[in-house]
């Protein structure tokens, strides 16, 4: 997997521990939403190494791991969730 250029792992690598972590902290995955830019976005779909079953489009929202991606409009990519 490419690291991304920021230094930190790749998206999905980075953002499944982040979401791991939350949800270890009592967070519901349905309570986090992920705020990617569009290069972590492009990332995520490109990334062949994922499962299929990771990535999901329903209903005009992707998801990943179950949470709701936001693709774009900030300047960098991170998790959040109700309690932020």
């Amino acid at each position: 997997m490419k690291a991304a250029t920021s230094g930190r792992a790749a998206a999905s690598v980075h953002f499944r521990t982040e979401i791991e972590k939350a949800e270890s902290q009592g967070v519901a995955r349905e309570d986090m939403t992920l705020h990617l830019t569009l290069n972590d976005v492009n990332q995520l779909r490109r990334d062949q190494s994922l499962p299929v079953a990771d990535l999901s489009f329903a209903g005009g929202v992707m998801r990943y791991l179950g949470v709701k991606v936001e693709q774009g409009g900030v300047p960098e990519s991170m998790l959040n969730h109700k309690d932020d």
